[in-house]
């Protein structure tokens, strides 16, 4: 087979699915284009701020993306392309969109609240604070591995460096230009996109180097500004226009594969077991974790775009859809590297250091056919990769604070402040980026990521559930995440402890901590909905 045939062929199912399988699940959410969203009714102009469809998927798909369908994806490919494959398609479609979709509904039927507080209302006050626990756990966990991810990619390509702290500029000015000026939306647009792509080429004429420490230093107290600030200010703008940028990259690169037209020599299948991630089973599944379902996103969905939807009938598009975008990009990163034989993908891999230089270097390569550039191919890529992990740090932070606030409330007022709770975040994720590298941490990152996964599944089925709604589309995925990522946590203990030169007790207490919260919620979900159902208590309206 060749990528051509591949991306064509995951590209109509992605297609037909949202076409089909979306509709359904509108159906079964009943959405109605007539009702307020929370953006509307509670407009406060800093969190609840209706944004027009464009930004907010822009906003949205540039903050679940980030690096997770690039890094997840081309580490998996040590099995072998077909699993990889496999999973990305049918997890987007069942798994990840199903997830995003009702996580988003979920939380804009109840004032744009958090699957924490959902969790609160339907299972229980402590089912609420385990969860919130688990949450702050897992947020410190994605900002500390994308901290490290950035400042790695800074390093080694230092023109990224210097264009993603111009898009910083650039995106405050695209805000106040549609803002506070109100100038008009598209030649707003037109002056962000130009904008960007000159940062592009001040960023390869004036490369910034600076050091890995100085780098972590300047990433987090970027992260702190972007969470206090207003979401217009920053948040939505920068997520916008760097869509552009994403949306580029996935266009050169599919033009790169029409143009180069490579034939797959990456092998299909290698086995049940590698040497350097472990078994297929279920290492697999929290390896290429955003490119096909990410907890992460329930968050986003619920805590920033539900605060920003400004019709319901948008949600299928921005959450659905942007999944199955994201499966897409993911199936392109395995593309960016399936042209390669087996040996050939593994020398490169540790040649250049990481997936995001392999990644870069495959696309770079691609379209150099269409009479681009490899070495700026490559360059544009990296800069593409690195602003997206940028977004998700901002976020990150920023539903960090949330729900240390939503955690605080009502025990106390000072960790409540926005301050306080985000630089809570910023502290834990520090220490984290200071600890380790990112091959060492994204195992622990996938296992809690893709099990926040499981338990915003549960959340939501229960809502479902109590709805009167048959809630099989949520349950049977759900069940599927739990068994994965409990098995993945159990592996993560064993292996930190148990093989290697030197047990590793951080990571193996931080796998066993996320396993004991996970098992706890479980318990009180179950006990809390049985409980209810024997006292045949009514449905809460919703």
């Amino acid at each position: 087979m060749n990528l051509v045939t591949l991306l064509l062929i995951t590209g109509i199912i992605f297609i037909v699915a949202y076409y089909t399988y979306g509709k359904f699940l509108e159906k079964k959410l009943d959405v109605d284009p007539n009702r307020k969203t929370p953006a509307i009714e509670m407009s406060d102009g800093v969190d609840y701020v209706a944004a027009r469809t464009p930004i907010l998927l822009g906003h949205h798909f540039a903050t679940i993306a980030g690096g997770g369908p690039i890094v997840g994806p081309v580490s998996a490919a040590v099995f072998g392309w077909i699993p990889a494959v496999i999973w990305i398609v049918l997890g987007s479609i069942f798994v990840g969109g199903v997830h995003d979709y009702t996580s988003l509904q979920a939380s804009i039927r109840h004032k744009a609240q958090s699957i924490g507080t959902i969790i609160k209302e339907y299972i229980g006050e402590r089912g609420q604070t385990l969860f919130l626990s688990f949450s702050i756990a897992t947020l410190i966990l994605i900002v500390g591995v994308f901290v490290i991810l950035v400042r790695d990619t800074f390093i080694s390509v230092p023109q990224a460096a210097t264009s993603s702290m111009l898009f910083i500029v650039v995106a405050i000015l695209f805000g106040i230009l549609v803002n506070q000026i109100r100038m008009n939306f598209i030649l707003a647009s037109v002056f962000g996109v130009v904008a960007m792509f000159v940062c592009v080429w001040l960023g390869n004429v004036f490369p910034l180097e600076l050091s890995g420490f100085t780098w972590v230093v300047i990433l987090l107290l970027y992260s702190y500004i972007a969470s206090v600030l207003p979401v217009w200010v920053l948040l939505q703008p920068r997520d916008y226009l760097n869509s552009f940028l994403l949306y580029g990259m996935m266009i050169g690169a599919t033009l790169g594969v029409l143009f180069a037209n490579p034939v797959i020599k990456m092998a299909g299948y290698t086995g049940f077991h590698s040497e350097t991630l472990g078994y297929l089973f279920p290492i697999l599944f929290i390896t290429i974790a955003c490119g096909a379902v990410s907890g992460f996103h329930s968050l986003v969905s619920s805590g920033t775009t539900a605060k920003q939807l400004d019709n319901e009938k948008n949600g299928k598009f921005i959450t659905y859809g942007g999944m199955l975008i994201e499966g897409f990009l993911a199936v392109i990163a395995i593309g960016s590297v399936a042209y390669l034989s087996q040996a050939d993908f593994s020398a490169r891999l540790a040649e250049l250091g990481g997936p995001i230089p392999t990644f870069s270097a495959g696309i770079g390569f691609l379209m150099s056919h269409f009479g681009l550039s490899e070495v700026v191919g490559t360059t544009f890529v990296a800069l593409v990769a690195s602003a997206f992990l940028m977004t998700t740090l901002d976020s990150a932070t920023r539903l960090g604070k949330y729900a240390v606030q939503e955690f605080a409330e009502g025990k106390s007022k000072f960790f409540t402040g926005q301050h306080v709770s985000t630089i809570i975040i910023v502290i834990g994720a520090g220490a984290l980026a200071m600890s380790g590298t990112w091959n060492k941490v994204w195992p622990l990152f996938g296992s809690a990521n893709q099990m926040l996964g499981a338990l915003a599944l549960l959340a939501v089925s229960v809502w479902l559930m109590r709805k009167g709604v048959k809630a099989w589309f949520t349950i049977i995925p759900m069940i599927f995440m739990f068994i994965v990522t409990l098995s993945a946590l159990a592996v993560l203990i064993y292996e930190n402890i148990f093989t290697g030169a030197e047990p590793n007790y951080f990571l193996a207490g931080s796998a066993f901590v996320l396993l004991v919260l996970c098992v706890f919620l479980i318990i009180e979900a179950w006990n809390s909905f049985m409980g209810k159902k024997n006292k045949d208590e009514p449905i809460k309206a919703s």
